[in-house]
Formats: C-alpha cells, structure tokens, sequence
C-alpha cells in the first residue's frame, strides 16, 4: 500500500466519502417524496370517512394548482437572477418542482382512496352488513385460498379464508331483531365490491382464483380501514359456477406441478420449496416457519424481487447464448417475469417487483440509462394510485424498505467495505446488512423484536437461493409435460433448500437469535436513538475498536455464561413431555444422544425441535399408542436427520385412514412396525420399557370412534435404574386411555408409580379408582395452550390436587423434564 492510498483511506477520505453519502441521499430524496406522500396519505385517510379525503383532495390540488401557477408567473415577469444566484435560484426552482409534485400525488391519492372507501361503504353490501343479513350471492375468487389444515378440537373441519368479489346478490334476509326494511333491496342485484370469505369444511382448497362460485352465510362489517365491503361467513361448501380462466388454470396446474415434483423430497424440503419458487407454504411445518422468522430469513418465502430478478436473468443468460438482439432479449425477459409473476400468484411484492422489472428491461432494450430508484419510486406511487390498500399492507412495506435499502445504503457500504475484504465478500454483506437495516424498523412494528442473526443467517444462506429458485421454477414448468424430468430437476434443488434449512435451524437456536424491542413510536424513536450513536461511535477508529471489543466481550459471555445459568435439558434428565400443543410427545432418555420417542404430536416441527435441544441423534425405538393426528401427525419430525430403529403401533386401526398412513410412511422409510403383547419388555441404557396394555379381548368400546382408539392405547411403564441396579422412580404412560380402559387395567393390575402421564390430555373422561391406584405424586398433562376440547377439564385436575398429586402442564410450563438425582425424582419446566 503507497503513502497515497494509506492517506486516501484516512479521516480526509472518510468524511468526503460522508459528504458524497449525504449528497447522494440528498439527490435521491426529491425522487423518492411524491411516493411516500402518496404512501403516508393513503395510509391516513384509509382509516377516515370519505368527506376527510374529498377536502384533503380540493386543498392538496388547490394548493398544487395555485403553486404552480406563481411559479410560472414569476419565472416569466421576473427578471432572470444574476449569475452568482443561479445555483441558488436552480435549487429554489428544484425545491418547488418537488413541493408541486408532492401536493399533485397527495391530492391524485386522497380522490382515489375517498372513491374507493366510498365505494365500499355506501352501497347495499355494507347497508346488509350493518344489520347481519343472511345472503345468498355469488363470488369471484381473487386470490389463493388460505386454508388452516384441522388440527384437533370440537370442530373437525378445515378453515379458509378468501379473499373473492361479490358480483351478484341473489337474496338477502335481514338478521332477526332488525326492521325488515330493505330485506328483498339485494333480490337479482349486481354489484362489484370486495369481501373475505370465512368457510370451513371440504371444497376451499381447491379453489383458484378468477373461479365464480356461489355461498350463502352471513355478512358482516369489515375492519374500519380495510377496503373491504363485508366480511361473509359462508355456511356449507361453496358451489362452483364457472371455472377459472385458462390463464389461472394453467398457474394452478404448474403449482400443483410443482408440489407433486417434490414429493420425492424429504418433508422439510417438500414443504420449503414451492415456498421458496412461487410462495406456496401450504406445505411448510410450523416449526420451520418459526426458525425461518427468527433467523430472518421468512423473506424467502415470500416471493418478492429477488425471486423474480433469478428467473430474469436466467432468462436473460438464456437469451444471450441464442445469439438474440438486446431489444428481443429484453422481451425474452419481460415474458419470464410475467410467466413467473402468475405462478406465483399477484401479491403486493411481487407486483412492485414485475413492475420495477419491465421498466428495467425496457430500459435495458431500449439503451436508456436506468435509475433504479426513480424506477422504485414510480413503481411504489403507480401501486399506491392502483390499489390504496397497499399503503397498510405489512408485506408491501418490507418489500419496498429492502429494495430502497439495496438501491440507496448497499452501493456505499460495498464501497466502503471492498477497501477491506474481497469485492465479492464487500458485496453480498452489503447487499444484507442494507436490506436489514431498512426493513428493521417495519419489523420493530410488526414484532417488537430485533432479530441478531438475519445478517450471518442471510448470508449464509444466499448462495442456496439462486438453485433452488431457477431449478424448482423450471420443475414447475416441465412437471405438466413430463413429471420424471421434473423430479430430476428438483432433487438438486432440494440439495439446495437442504442447506437453507439447516441456517434456518441452527440460526434459530443460538442464544440472543432475537431480542425484544419496545413497539410503537417508542420502539422507533428508540431505535433511531441507537442508530444515531452507533454511528457516531463508529465513524472513528478509536470509539469503533472499543465497540467491537465490547461486543465481542458480550458474544463470548453469552454464549459460555447462558449454559451456565439455565441449561437445558437439565442435568441428569430422565423423560422430557415435549411442548408440541394439543397432543403428546415424550423422549424417555436412552443414553448419551439417544432417546425413545413415545407419540410425536400433530406437526413435525415441534417433536424436532425437542429432540434437537435434548441433544438426540439417534432413537431406537418410536412408540405410537394410537393413530389420532395429535399423536402421530409429527412422525416425519422423529426421522429428520435421526437414525430410527423400529416403531411400535396400537394393534388398534381405528380410524383407518390415518393408520394407513402411518403405515405408509413407515414403509416408505423401510421401518419395522411391530404390534408387541403387554408383558413385552426393553432395556436402553438405565431405562426399562414394559408394555402394559392394550389388554387383549378387553372391552375397549365408548363414546364415539375416537373413543374406541384412545381406549385401545399403548400403555408403557418405565422404570429407571442407577448403574448399580437400584430402581431410581418409574412412570406410566397411560397414551390417551380412557374410563373403559382404565377399568380393564385396574382389573389386571396397575403399578404403583412416581409419575403419571394423565391419559387423554387431562379430559374429564378419567376413572377416579385408576387416577388413586397409581399412587403418583406427580402428574403430567401434555396439552395446547389454545384447544377447544376444555383440556385439561378443572374436574381431573382437581381430582389429581386431592390424590396428592403435584401437576405440571406443559401449556403452562413448556417443555417438562423429570429428572434423578441422588436416587431421587425431580421435575423441571422450561417455559419458552
């Protein structure tokens, strides 16, 4: 390094570099005012009354109109400054160009959103609203439906939300209390208005949108600052009318494409990949979706810019080898983006993102010079005008913070940093660290929490983004043509996705992955506070090296101290009741990094994440006591990245579909599924598994099927022994037995136990005879914070306070460890 570049790099250097950023920053401001204007009044006047944006349209407009007006009148009659003035007299004209613009986008958004918040509250759909009609009409669907797969609860059926149009109210019935008084005003009406459909039952998923179809149910008001007319609670399934267009189909048929390729994938890379190419999470286990979100990188899975600029330049590479002309190339791209952006479905980023992307390429096709912020900044105002109700949409906000962030913050840094590191490295951590930052304060909105890791994680997990997005969108496009060259194509992307899963997950579990942050205006005004000073600590060598030392100082006491003042699992642990909502999973402890695995709760993703912080890699031995969901629903999360020895199964096979679909699996994975007697007996490490029931030829009748599959339960009892053969505790498992059960084990015989897994979530279908003879004097209930079966029922746990016994419930306490010391029991929670 010369004397000449040493002193480049010095203060001098520094702060003109500051002083470009700032002129830089300042250049950029008068492209980017007229659409946050357009931005901040529409998302004020979305929330007020129609009259508030007509005179907020005739005072912005007047003002504009009366502005411009003096302006031309004193360029004309005033005489022309002198010429030392003319950069100051450029920089007035300038500055009132922009305050014009400004006041012409503030009164073109506030007459769009006052016609549009109009529109859905002054017609007959909001008039039957207000009074709860009873309605029969039909319904475009506009977007996917979002449907809430059952999980367990008194209503056994699927839950859909839609978004649709309703085009035809064929009756309306006023809810009872009411008048009367406009009932036959909807009879044969055509209307035109926006609604959201709330259904449940068979017939939502298949949905697509542009299909007519025709519902019944009752209207309700829609959330003040929605433009929305009424929200519909359909009753029944809805009744196709008219197909979706061709267009719609062909998207629905490549999606689909898309989730049969995959299923030749793992689950977790099944479920990730149409998230990752065309948003489809319908697939993608909670479990992932939260290690996603606290690792930062959910962006993934919402298709925004940078999926659709990968499909582009592929594309564009494509078009480049034909030997294609810049103007043909171009097109080539435009047609990609659009194919892509059906697929994927129009939601708010990907349309900023299509329409920031034909601009560019019709600028590249045409040799023009491209600005990409004066093309954001006409994109996000073009989107607003289109469709004010953007302006509160959460994801729109993300997507134009991280695009803002790239176009003004990245350039610089990557400047700043490539003085340091390889340009390449400079890059992409600049492309992350400036994405991050923009959208941090949307998040600190949404979340109240600031999250750690999204740079290294991002980071980390960019170069897998590019594969997985052009190979799975190319497995969409073939599967219709030819699924076996599809599957070809999405195995290496799941290689790809394989890997995003694995910073996802790892991500997630380092300590400190998240923090919380105050919420509101204080958690902004904190966090501009906390900006300002770093960076005026970091804009001198001195004050920096000291931040960086105490921040690693911070790191290193986090990460060796954490352990150290609440380790988990505890020391010693014996049996974890894993916290996977309604539904039971349990690790019986097997030795170092081993464990049995009784039930797997209805989701993969919980009964992993358990069994990864326990440390477990291998699992001998899986115990499925019945095939409800709720107990076996997670077996895929077992085998993620775990050696499985064998499963036992209820000898019962009801109900039957989801028995054969354990067995399915089962076979798929080439595991043994055995059906053992009571009286079958397993040593692993100090811990002995016996099977006490079901007891063959018993009774095992009740209450409905799902009372004849909890009754036939796995019962286990497990005894731990000290390395000198002395019996430590024991517990029984009593799966979900119920009062008919209990009674043919009290017949045979029930040990006497320290623990009792309660059957049956805690209900109230409970034997007070069975409940006194295990003699425990702890009990443990696995059960979902949020279940509307009344688990656990106040009876049995009052019973169980009487009997003697201590309860922990893992809705309360999280993850339950018991555990032995000295030759004695101890129960530890862990709330999450």
């Amino acid at each position: 390094m010369t004397a000449g570049t040493r002193a480049a790099s010095g203060p001098a250097a520094q702060g003109e570099a500051g002083t470009a950023s700032a002129e830089g920053v300042s250049r950029m401001l008068p492209l980017l005012a007229p659409a946050l204007t357009a931005w901040a009044v529409a998302l004020v006047l979305l929330g007020l009354p129609a009259v508030v944006g007509t005179a907020t349209a005739l005072g912005c407009g007047g003002a504009a109109l009366t502005w411009a007006a003096v302006s031309l009148y004193r360029a004309r009659r005033l005489p022309r400054p002198p010429r030392d003035d003319d950069r100051r007299g450029a920089w007035a004209g300038s500055s009132r160009r922009v305050v014009i613009g400004m006041l012409a986008c503030a009164s073109a958004t506030a007459a769009v959103v006052t016609f549009k918040v109009h529109a859905v509250t002054a017609g007959p759909v909001a008039q039957l609203a207000a009074r709860g009609a009873t309605v029969t009409a039909d319904v475009v669907i506009t977007d996917d439906p979002r449907v809430r797969p059952h999980r367990g609860g008194v209503i056994r059926r699927d839950s859909a939300v839609v978004e649709a149009r309703l085009e035809l109210l064929i009756s309306a019935t006023p809810a009872a209390g009411n008048d009367g008084a406009g009932t036959d005003a909807g009879n044969g009406l055509s209307v035109r208005v926006p609604v959201v459909l709330f259904g449940s039952g068979p017939g939502w998923a298949d949905l697509l949108p542009s299909q007519r179809v025709r519902v019944k149910g009752r209207l309700g008001p829609a959330d003040p600052g929605e433009l929305t007319a009424a929200v519909l609670l359909v009753r029944g399934p809805p009744q196709p009318i008219r197909g979706p267009s061709a267009l719609q189909t062909a998207a629905g048929a490549l999606r689909a494409g898309l989730r049969q390729a995959s299923d030749v994938l793992p689950p977790d890379q099944r479920g990730l990949l149409p998230g990752l190419v065309v948003g489809d999470v319908s697939r993608m286990d909670d479990q992932l979706r939260q290690d996603f979100t606290t690792a930062g990188l959910s962006h993934l899975t919402a298709v925004s810019g940078a999926n659709l600029a990968l499909v582009a330049g592929a594309a564009l590479a494509l078009a480049r080898l034909a030997g294609l002309s810049l103007p043909l190339r171009a097109l080539v791209a435009i047609v990609a983006m659009v194919g892509f952006a059906v697929v994927a479905r129009p939601s708010p980023s990907v349309l900023r993102a299509l329409l920031m992307g034909v601009v560019a390429a019709v600028a590249l096709g045409t040799g023009r010079p491209k600005d990409g912020v004066a093309i954001l900044s006409a994109t996000v105002l073009g989107l607003i005008m289109f469709d004010p109700g953007l302006a509160r949409e959460y994801g729109f906000a993300l997507s134009v913070c991280a695009t803002g962030g790239i176009l003004v913050l990245a350039p610089r840094w990557r400047d700043r940093l490539a003085r340091r590191m390889p340009a390449l490295v400079a890059e992409a951590l600049a492309v992350s660290a400036a994405a991050q930052a923009a959208v941090t304060p949307v998040l600190v909105l949404m979340s109240s929490r600031l999250d750690l890791v999204a740079i290294p994680a991002n980071l980390l997990a960019a170069p897998a983004v590019a594969p997985a997005t052009v190979l799975g969108f190319a497995a969409a496009v073939v599967a219709p043509m030819s699924m076996g060259v599809a599957q070809v194509l999405v195995h290496p992307a799941g290689w790809a996705v394989g890997w995003i899963i694995v910073v996802a997950e790892r991500a997630a579990a380092m300590p400190l992955a998240t923090v919380p942050w105050p919420t509101g205006a204080v958690g902004l005004a904190l966090l501009a506070v906390s900006a300002a000073v770093a960076w005026v600590l970091l804009r001198r060598q001195g004050p920096r090296r000291v931040v960086v030392a105490l921040a690693g100082g911070a790191v290193f006491a986090v990460v060796t101290l954490r352990p150290l003042a609440g380790p988990w699992p505890p020391p010693g642990w014996l049996m974890v009741a894993c916290d996977v909502g309604q539904g039971d999973a349990l690790a019986v402890s097997a030795g170092p990094g081993r464990a049995v695995v009784i039930d797997t709760g209805a989701e993969p993703g919980p009964v992993d994440r358990c069994l990864r912080d326990l440390g477990v890699r291998q699992v001998p031995l899986v115990v499925l006591t019945h095939p409800h969901l709720d107990h076996v629903g997670g077996v895929e999360g077992v085998m993620r990245g775990r050696a499985v020895g064998a499963v036992l199964v209820s000898p019962g096979r009801v109900p039957e579909q989801e028995s054969a679909r354990v067995s399915w699996r089962l076979r798929t994975a080439r595991l043994p599924e055995w059906v053992m007697p009571p009286g079958t007996r397993w040593r692993f490490g100090g811990a002995e598994l016996t099977v006490l029931a079901p007891v063959p030829g018993a009774v095992r009748d009740g209450p409905g099927e799902g009372a004849i599959a909890n009754n036939g339960s796995v019962v286990l009892l497990v005894r731990w022994f000290a390395g000198t053969g002395t019996l430590i505790g024991s517990a029984l498992l009593a799966g979900d037995m119920e009062t008919e059960a209990q009674a043919d084990l009290l017949r045979v015989g029930v040990p006497q136990v320290d623990v009792l897994k309660v059957p049956h979530h805690g209900s109230g279908r409970q034997d007070p005879r069975f409940l006194a003879a295990t003699g425990a004097r702890a009990a443990l209930i696995s059960v979902g914070a949020v279940n509307d079966y009344g688990h656990p029922a106040p009876l049995t746990v009052n019973r169980l306070t009487r009997l003697g016994m201590r309860v922990y419930r893992t809705d309360l306490s999280g993850d339950i460890a018991v555990t032995g010391h000295g030759g004695r029991l101890g129960i530890v929670g862990r709330r999450r």
